[in-house]
């Protein structure tokens, strides 16, 4: 555990960007003998839509996040109000669900997804996040999550210290904070995409691109896109 810990540290220090981060915690997954995880974190007040960064099957992702599922999901409200970690699926126990609830969870496991061990992050800045390791249901995955159990807390609140950390280094341009979505469409911009292309890319309308392109272009104090790409170039950012 110790050298695989060590090597998870400098993966983490050395990446650069989303992808970096989710092959550096699947490889510290799959060396642990944990087949996935899943790194969630809920809207802070200046976000609108919550962080997920995993290797679930990316239908089930998908379908999470359209649905706006972390709204009602019992592991995510567990989260909420608990620090502790906590295992969960149908050997523990049947929680009190509702419809919605349980049509989630029968979801999750025509993905394979039916049982996990989730490990909350508060941190004190107020923000709440989850990594949760899970697999269909068999005996190794239960035994392998509680050895590593106390190392996973360690690994969790890392992982999650370490993006929020780049998240809000991310969102500055010459000293101004934008959101996260302004951050994306700029970004795009400077990459010579259009507001259609960068709909396209961010799953968004063209007119909601525009949109978040005017506040970028409010904020910046220019008058033109053109001037707002330009002085995100000038700040160094283009390569991020």
């Amino acid at each position: 555990m110790q050298r695989i810990f060590e090597t998870f540290l400098d993966r983490l220090h050395h990446s650069v960007d989303e992808t970096d981060l989710r092959d550096t915690m699947e490889w510290t997954a799959e060396m642990l003998g944990l087949p996935t995880f899943a790194y969630l974190a809920l809207p802070s007040k200046s976000e609108t839509v919550p962080k997920l960064i995993s290797n679930y099957p990316i239908g089930w992702t998908s379908r999470y996040l359209n649905e706006g599922y972390e709204r009602i999901d019992p592991v995510m409200e567990r989260t909420s109000c608990n620090e502790n970690p906590f295992h969960w699926g149908t050997q523990f126990g049947p929680p009190q669900l509702s419809r919605k609830q349980c049509q989630l969870f029968d979801e999750a496991a025509e993905f394979g997804i039916r049982q996990g061990l989730t490990i909350p992050v508060h941190d004190r800045r107020g923000n709440i996040a989850a990594i949760t390791f899970a697999s269909d249901e068999n005996v190794a995955f239960g035994k392998m999550a509680c050895r590593y159990e106390q190392g996973l807390q360690l690994i969790a609140t890392c992982f999650h210290v370490e993006l929020r950390r780049r998240i809000k280094r991310g969102r500055v341009v010459d000293g101004i904070r934008l959101t996260s979505r302004e951050f994306e469409c700029l970004q795009w911009a400077a990459h010579g995409k259009s507001a259609r292309d960068t709909g396209e890319i961010l799953g968004i309308s063209r007119r909601t691109v525009v949109f978040h392109m005017e506040n970028t272009r409010r904020k910046l104090g220019v008058r033109t896109v053109a001037q707002a790409v330009a002085r995100f170039a000038q700040s160094g950012r283009l390569d991020n």
